[in-house]
């Protein structure tokens, strides 16, 4: 379908954020002029009032910017046919890099400013709107070398490697992925091949794309194990180079996070292994086999049992599972609705999948490719969390402190879905879809809790092994890896050998411990779930405080505030007993 043939009612209305063309390119013009200023405040910051006036300008200039890139890149994502957007987001993104280039001068030649000076500044109401970025500026400072040291620095980055990059083009280019025999013909082996294949019911098809998959990496193992112990080795060397205890507490001190969150994490997933197992019984038990195998992972466990509405009806489900989060709520996400805020049809040359995203100033929007299925209906719910985590942090913060960190980024849109699987479960009559509810409930938790700790285990394994000087051997690393599946899915299932080689195809890895986000995430937003649920009116009030908190404070202490405080095994107990009374749902059922 073109867009042009698509109802109005069933797109955004991007001219909310700038309102034509002719509009964005004065707006180019307007920022392309700000150089020489952005320029003038260098060297000169110690004087508290050029200081402030820096800021202030550098804020309305980033508002700016937002506005310029958003609406070039939506435009080309509403439809990469129309070569002008494409042409306007080159354009946008070749300005951004020439004023960011200019203004670089700013974060070093605040952290060179007296500390004094600095405590005097922050603690001046009339910097209330940049006190917590300049509060992180001088948080980094202990970890800033030497002029020297840091040109030093400066000057090894590309010697040592950009392992991340490497990995990708191994990853995207170079992997001698074979072809797979199906019924309807041979399919050739992709990323996007193997996860469709993967869940597919003809099981000696998934076998044969685990088995090709793995061979595939396997035949690479030499090359990628050099790439990532390169990758731990660097991250290792620049740790202690700036004063870190290790790699980990370098990772963690940018979101301002204890590592004791990371620890008990994995020690309280470690201690609920066991009801893992328990669900890896089940899914043998549902799927009849004699012996389930790695690769009968991802198939559904229930056949024949979905949603299918049309995005009316699914909207209103939605407005009913999220009841819970109050009026106000219910009346924004009506207002995003019918406002202009969402893009809600597949249309030619539109970009796939979906997203929340927007500036400030300009209440967010929402890109889907809706089509009915009951994948869709979630993906309402999750993209309209972030949508609402944005508005209520724009709605609340100067441009500033309005931006949340990648830590608590999914937390919203993970409330949206918990509240959405609940209702559901609790309401639906036909037993199979309830059943299929339940497994997709459980499968979140298996993917995102479990695995996603899995996966931050095996980083602090290897990044441990290097401090410790053992060398990363493929078979240092297999090993170490297959230890931790085993561990983590239980006696019920086959460990096939290829599976000691799936650290070898995860690019996070290569981005040192971030995927821990993604499970404290899901633990974060069951508590918060179960919070509002158990007490209303007080778990509401935490979590508008959560949602209005923005980046005015370090995620880990946002998320305290309200009420979930993962330095604790608290927030994890509550998590896995979620897990548990959801498996022993499905457990009757099946």
């Amino acid at each position: 379908m073109k867009r042009n043939e698509i109802a109005d009612k069933y797109k955004w209305k991007l001219e909310d954020m700038v309102p034509s063309d002719q509009e964005w390119e004065k707006l180019y013009d307007r920022i392309a002029a700000s150089e020489e200023k952005v320029k003038s405040f260098e060297g000169k910051l110690s004087d508290k009032k050029v200081l402030l006036d820096c800021l202030k300008f550098n804020e309305e200039l980033n508002e700016l910017i937002e506005k310029l890139f958003c609406y070039a890149r939506m435009r080309r994502d509403q439809d990469a046919n129309e070569q002008k957007y494409v042409a306007y987001t080159d354009k946008a993104m070749g300005l951004i890099n020439k004023v960011g280039t200019a203004g670089s001068y700013l974060d070093s030649e605040i952290a060179s400013l007296d500390d004094k000076f600095l405590e005097k500044v922050i603690a001046d109401p009339d910097f209330s709107d940049f006190d917590f970025m300049l509060k992180e500026i001088m948080r980094s400072k202990k970890h800033i070398l030497s002029d020297k040291e840091e040109k030093l620095l400066s000057m090894s980055y590309g010697a040592t490697g950009n392992y991340s990059e490497i990995f990708s083009m191994i990853n995207n280019v170079e992997v001698p992925f074979p072809t797979v025999k199906t019924k309807d013909g041979d399919v050739k082996l992709t990323h996007g091949t193997y996860a469709v294949l993967a869940q597919g019911k003809d099981r000696e098809v998934r076998k044969a794309a685990f088995d090709g998959l793995y061979s595939a990496f396997k035949s690479l193992i030499n090359t990628i194990c050099m790439t990532y112990a390169g990758s731990v080795k660097k991250d290792n060397f620049y740790a202690k180079a700036r004063g870190y205890g290790d790699c980990l507490e370098k990772s963690l001190f940018a979101d301002n996070v204890p590592v004791a969150v990371y620890e008990n994490l994995i020690k309280a997933v470690d201690e609920n292994a066991d009801k893992l197992h328990r669900y890896i019984a089940l899914r043998k038990k549902a799927l009849k086999y004699d012996e389930l195998h790695m690769y009968d992972l991802s198939v559904p466990i229930v056949d024949g049992a979905s949603l299918s509405l049309s995005y009316e009806e699914a909207f209103e489900l939605v407005i009913k599972g999220l009841a819970p989060l109050g009026k106000e709520y219910e009346g924004l996400l009506k207002q995003a609705r019918d406002c202009g805020w969402i893009d809600v049809m597949e249309n030619e040359g539109k970009r796939s999948g979906a997203y929340s995203w927007g500036c400030y100033g300009v209440h967010p929007y929402v890109l889907l490719n809706y089509s009915g299925t009951t994948h869709d209906i979630f993906t309402i719910a999750h993209e309209l969390g972030h949508a609402m985590h944005s508005y209520y942090s724009d709605a609340n913060n100067s441009q500033s402190k309005a931006g949340y960190q990648i830590f608590v980024a999914e937390v919203a849109s993970t409330v949206n879905e918990v509240f959405l699987l609940k209702y559901l479960i609790s309401t639906v009559t036909d037993s199979q879809l309830k059943k299929y509810l339940l497994s997709y409930y459980i499968d979140m938790f298996r993917t995102t809790l479990f695995r996603q700790t899995m996966f931050a285990e095996f980083e602090k394994i290897a990044h441990d092994m290097d401090l410790a000087g053992t060398p990363l051997t493929v078979d240092s690393l297999s090993n170490a890896y297959y230890e931790l599946n085993k561990k983590y899915y239980g006696e019920a299932i086959v460990h096939d050998d290829n599976i000691r080689y799936e650290w070898a195809r995860i690019p996070h890895f290569y981005n040192a411990f971030y995927v821990y986000k993604y499970a404290t995430g899901i633990t974060s937003a069951v508590n918060i779930v179960n919070g509002i649920l158990t007490d209303p009116e007080n778990g509401l009030k935490r979590y508008k405080r959560f949602l209005s908190a923005g980046g005015s404070d370090s995620p880990y202490n946002i998320l305290k505030n309200a009420g979930v405080d993962l330095a604790t095994s608290l927030p994890y107990e509550v998590a896995m007993k979620e897990f548990a009374d959801t498996l022993a749902l499905l457990e009757k059922e099946i």
